[in-house]
């Protein structure tokens, strides 16, 4: 399950139980979209409550991620679990986004606030 809310630095993801690819169609819709509407949108991925993901899902995002990381900005993850860290940090090998590890959403949030450094 997949919650997208627009913020001013560019988007607020929560995902919840599975991660699957219905879910990421709608998150690579807003992507899409926001890209549309600002350059540069930053993004927070909690993954906090998530338990799994598919396989397909998993293709699809570094596929999606590879054809648009130079239009994305900075990729804030809240995650607790260490396979899905792992998994999020090897998916991030892949890309070249600038991607920050957090325990706690408020962390992030506050992170993403900040402007970016020249």
């Amino acid at each position: 399950m997949i919650s997208i809310r627009e913020q001013d630095y560019g988007l607020d993801v929560a995902l919840f139980n599975e991660f699957t690819l219905a879910d990421f169609q709608l998150l690579e819709q807003a992507v899409l979209k926001r890209l549309e509407e600002r350059e540069k949108p930053d993004m927070l991925l909690d993954l906090s409550e998530l338990k799994d993901f598919t396989l397909d899902m998993a293709l699809e995002e570094v596929k999606f991620m590879r054809a648009h990381e130079e239009k994305m900005g900075r990729v804030a993850i809240v995650v607790g679990d260490v396979w899905i860290k792992l998994a999020t940090h090897i998916a991030g090998l892949l890309s070249h986004t600038h991607v920050q590890y957090f325990d706690l959403v408020e962390e992030a949030q506050a992170w993403l606030a900040r402007p970016v450094a020249a």
